[in-house]
């Protein structure tokens, strides 16, 4: 019952009430023989507890009925006409499919530049984050002993040598035989050597850049006693960036059968944590050998050209896959709906009756799903209105080309 008409008839039904037990007691007092008026007036008063009662009998149904009538009628007035029913079908054409992965960048070269030999740091020829070139000497670590031991065996090694050249011309005089020339030139060797690895010693307190890059943080300064093996700094080679991403064991296996041609055509690109691309794409470098068992992923690894030496190591950031499909089967998202945790569309039959159908959605785009099954070209579905029917009824709708359904999906629904 309507709230306002169960409010107007309830204060009529209690004036009834009242009337009716004030005259129900009046009554029942008078049949026990007790007379609270005198005899006229308690007639009198009989006969205007009746009048009152049937009064408010006949008022509630009047008020009752004339406030149904005018409710029913408004209800009429406010109802609104059914959404229109839209259908259109499914469209088979090339979609390009995107697939997301978490990154990591590295330098392709990466490395600790370290002491080989020990002694105090007697010079930095670099500042942290410059530019150097193959060769550039970057720190010199003061090598007292190993110029003492160079100057003491290279004094050998000259020894060696004039001995060598003066039995060399006693023996051109035949004045010594071969053999002791022989002795003294193996002597001159041995000299030779030991000072050419004293040499050799002495330049490692030289730590040079083993390729073009760029320095990181400085780790001594000038005047540290230095330790063999001490890391000084590190040098990265930003030329080509390394980017890592895990891939599930799937999407691996479906990479894997992709031909090699298809491959090729694929565009991978690169998103910062800025939101903004990478200005130049990559390509496939390296899959590692094993998967992970903990996660059941495997690494593939993406090579990147850093011309503009933008990515540094050790940054983030998202690798975009994007390939074509071809003649995918396509719907709008919006002519889906969803059930029991599984997705469903309205297929119109040739009686324009309509039926719920599963479908398998294989791909998700922004507005639109890529089906794998369920759906086929030549049906057709009901894109707009499916909330406005049920299975098993019959429609009128307006068909709307699929071509044209697709270029307008960013518009609102009608």
């Amino acid at each position: 019952m309507n709230p306002v008409m169960f409010a107007v008839r309830r204060p009529i039904t209690t004036l009834a009430l009242v009337a009716a037990v004030a005259g129900g007691g009046v009554l029942g007092l008078t049949k026990m023989g007790v007379e609270i008026f005198p005899p006229p007036v308690t007639a009198r008063l009989r006969a205007c507890v009746d009048g009152i009662e049937g009064g408010a009998r006949h008022a509630k149904v009047y008020l009752a009925g004339k406030y149904e009538s005018y409710f029913h009628k408004h209800e009429e007035e406010v109802h609104v006409e059914p959404h229109k029913i839209v259908g259109t079908k499914p469209e088979s054409k090339d979609v390009t499919i995107t697939q997301e992965y978490v990154c990591q960048i590295h330098s392709q070269r990466h490395i600790d530049l370290c002491a080989l030999e020990s002694g105090y740091l007697e010079e930095i020829n670099v500042r942290e984050g410059q530019a150097v070139k193959k060769g550039d000497v970057l720190f010199r670590i003061l090598p007292v002993l190993y110029k003492a031991k160079l100057d003491a065996e290279v004094a050998k090694a000259n020894l060696a040598q004039m001995k060598y050249n003066y039995t060399k011309k006693l023996s051109d005089d035949k004045v010594v035989s071969p053999n002791e020339l022989k002795l003294l030139e193996a002597e001159l060797a041995e000299a030779t050597a030991k000072a050419d690895l004293a040499r050799a010693e002495l330049n490692f307190t030289n730590v040079k850049a083993p390729f073009d890059g760029i320095v990181d943080r400085l780790l001594e300064r000038e005047g540290s006693l230095i330790k063999e093996g001490d890391a000084l700094t590190t040098l990265s080679d930003n030329s080509v960036m390394w980017v890592y991403f895990n891939v599930p064991e799937k999407g691996y296996l479906e990479y894997m059968a992709t031909p090699e041609s298809e491959r090729a055509d694929q565009k991978i690109e690169l998103e910062l944590a800025s939101l903004k691309k990478f200005n130049h794409v990559g390509k496939i470098g390296a899959i590692e050998a094993k998967f992970n068992n903990e996660t059941g992923n495997i690494a593939f690894r993406a090579d990147f050209p850093n011309p503009e030496r933008l990515l540094r190591h050790g940054q983030t950031g998202k690798v975009l896959i994007h390939h074509v499909m071809k003649d995918a089967l396509v719907i709008p998202q919006r002519a889906t709906f969803e059930n029991l945790a599984k997705q469903y569309v309205y297929v119109v039959d040739k009686d324009d009756v309509v039926h719920q159908r599963e479908i398998e959605i294989g791909n998700v785009l922004d507005d639109i799903y890529v089906i794998k099954k369920g759906v086929e070209v030549g049906d057709r579905i009901v894109l707009e209105g499916a909330r406005q029917i049920r299975e098993g009824q019959k429609v009128e709708y307006e068909f709307r080309e699929p071509e044209v359904v697709m270029a307008n999906l960013k518009n609102k629904a009608e």
